[in-house]
């Protein structure tokens, strides 16, 4: 954690006695880490099923890995949301080409969330 002492201005008349407060309230400097949620879905709408799933952690107090659970946090986009996770992006609709209705070469409907955690 980084602590915030604010510095007097330059030029500017402070009395002799004056002293910052040792246990005052001073802004603090908070790092910020992120935390990142992938869910492919069935189907472009929110609510559809999650088919699969990635978690990265930024805050560096859970290490996940690919496959190490069975089960997703979240069975949609919007238990997701309601959880406190934000919708950072959400993939692009594209028409299939003829004959690629039932390619599974890659997983079509990507969506990333985060959550902002403060450290302390």
């Amino acid at each position: 954690m980084h602590t915030f002492f604010p510095q007097p201005l330059p030029n500017a008349a402070i009395a002799s006695d004056h002293r910052l407060a040792p246990n005052a309230c001073y802004p603090q400097v908070m790092p910020t880490r992120q935390q990142v949620l992938v869910l492919y879905l069935s189907s472009s709408a929110l609510d559809a099923n999650v088919i699969a799933w990635a978690t990265y952690d930024g805050t560096g107090t859970v290490d996940h890995m690919s496959g190490d659970s069975d089960e997703p946090l979240y069975r949609s986009g919007v238990e997701a949301l309601a959880d406190g996770w934000r919708l950072i992006q959400a993939s692009p609709l594209a028409a299939h080409a003829p004959g690629d209705e039932f390619r599974t070469g890659y997983l079509k409907y990507e969506f990333f969330f985060e959550k902002l955690i403060d450290d302390e």
